[in-house]
């Protein structure tokens, strides 16, 4: 079975006056259908770039400088605008951090979604709002045969992020990008919309990449695990190896600041120092500066290498490898 999703030497660089930020710099991945890949790392990290590439959605002075991208078979570095917004919202649809950098503000939520729905198919305005109060329903909006009559300012904070799904579903994409969808929401609110995403790829088959900080989201939901660090990816495998059996020291730092897994009382962990720029990356591994088990030979560029099966990690001395074997 051919991949639905894959990333081939992706490069996406920032021409500003103080340089060329390599925002993303050679990530390579592959997605299935059905498959929710988890993409890791802190702000800065290039994983949002990443996200925002696929879908053609960066701006100058930014540009994908190299690499591939291909969805079912087709190239889409270099693809035409029309081209991309064919596949935008109807093949390939985005779920924002901030559902209100998707709903307009002055616009009611049936205006919103049964537009939506006219600019990919030719149905009527009848049918396009049926399947508008469908979707809502599916996502868990109460009475949504009346809520769609509502503006976004008249849903909480989870409702809209669940509106904001709901557009995305419309067309039954076959790949969702959700860039940190419930950073924003309280833990309550948080738990019930991963519930409702992982409850619809199961329903549909949709294949997702979720765009995260926080690994203990991310062990809930996704079914592997790309951890990126200034650009690049780090490590990636299956969730279940990569947090329970951390090869990259970034990846153990970042599972050690989760606070659940703190004893009460101690001191929360975290990774000493900041991100580096990417305009001025150190020599070697860009970690090394923060890295406990940073030695001379870090000063090389590591590759990335196996250190399990399907697991690999980019670090010259991983842990875990032998226990990940």
């Amino acid at each position: 079975m051919s991949a639905l999703l894959e990333v081939r030497g992706l490069k996406t660089h920032f021409h500003i006056r103080a340089g060329v930020v390599k925002a993303v710099d050679g990530v390579d991945f592959t997605l299935n259908e059905g498959e929710v890949l988890g993409l890791v790392g802190e702000s800065g990290s290039g994983k949002t770039v990443a996200s925002f590439s696929i879908l053609g959605l960066i701006d100058p002075p930014g540009r994908i400088a190299e690499g591939s991208i291909r969805f079912k078979g087709e190239e889409l570095v270099g693809a035409s605008p029309a081209r991309m917004r064919q596949l935008r919202g109807h093949d390939i649809a985005m779920v924002f951090q901030d559902p209100m950098m998707t709903l307009t503000p002055v616009l009611k939520i049936e205006t919103q979604m049964v537009e939506t729905v006219l600019a990919h198919e030719n149905v009527s305005r009848k049918a396009a709002r049926a399947r508008s109060v469908e979707v809502l329903r599916r996502v868990g909006i109460p009475s949504p045969e009346d809520r769609i009559g509502g503006y976004p300012h008249q849903f909480s904070g989870g409702m809209r992020q669940r509106v904001a799904i709901a557009i995305s579903l419309l067309h039954a994409p076959a790949l969702i990008l959700a860039d940190e969808p419930t950073t924003a929401l309280d833990v309550t609110i948080q738990g019930q919309i991963i519930a409702e995403m992982q409850k619809l790829v199961v329903e549909t088959g949709t294949a997702m990449i979720w765009v995260s900080h926080d690994l203990a989201v991310v062990e809930t939901i996704a079914d592997s695990v790309a951890v990126m660090y200034a650009g690049r990816i780090v490590e990636h495998g299956p969730s279940g190896r990569v947090i329970g059996a951390p090869a990259h020291p970034y990846t153990e730092g970042l599972l050690n600041s989760i606070p659940s897994r703190t004893t009460p009382g101690q001191r929360l962990n975290q990774i000493p120092g900041m991100a580096p720029s990417v305009l001025h990356l150190p020599p070697g591994c860009p970690f090394s500066p923060r890295c406990r088990y940073a030695e001379p030979a870090c000063e090389t560029p590591p590759p990335i290498a196996s250190v399990g099966p399907d697991h690999m990690a980019r670090c010259i001395a991983p842990l875990n490898a032998e226990a990940a074997l």
